[in-house]
């Protein structure tokens, strides 16, 4: 007499596992994404014409230490219009369709944390938008 399904997995636990192995593959493929691969972020690129302090890898990793630097740099010695700045930052990532870097799930900065699972804590004082430019009173007129 053959015994049931139970004796067969219990039998055969490896082949099991494997045949879970390729249906789950099988699911992954089935939903468009690569195998073994997470989906990145969506990132808005750059305002056209501008160039970041630092390559995009740097930038990815190190943009906390920079940032925090230029702060101290700012806090501490009053250098305030350096090219490292979160105004600078700002003003080269801010969404064209928002106009922020942090108030859409799409915008530069919130679509990576988001996808990072960090809390950006930078616009709780600080504005996510580019400051317009005010004309200063007493410019030289044309």
């Amino acid at each position: 007499m053959h015994c049931g399904v139970r004796c067969q997995v219990m039998r055969h636990p490896l082949a099991v596992a494997f045949t879970l192995v390729l249906l789950i593959a099988a699911g992954a493929a089935a939903a468009g994404e690569p195998a073994g691969r997470t989906p990145k972020p969506a990132i808005e690129p750059a305002r056209a014409g501008t160039q970041c302090v630092a390559a995009p890898d740097v930038m990815r990793r190190d943009h906390p230490s920079l940032l925090k630097h230029q702060r101290d740099e700012t806090v501490h010695r009053g250098v305030r219009e350096a090219q490292s700045s979160l105004k600078a930052c700002i003003g080269c990532h801010a969404s064209a369709a928002t106009g922020s870097v942090a108030q859409a799930k799409t915008d530069f900065c919130s679509s990576c944390h988001s996808y990072a699972a960090v809390q950006i804590d930078c616009f709780e004082c600080h504005s996510s938008r580019p400051q317009k430019q005010v004309a200063q009173v007493g410019a030289a007129k044309p």
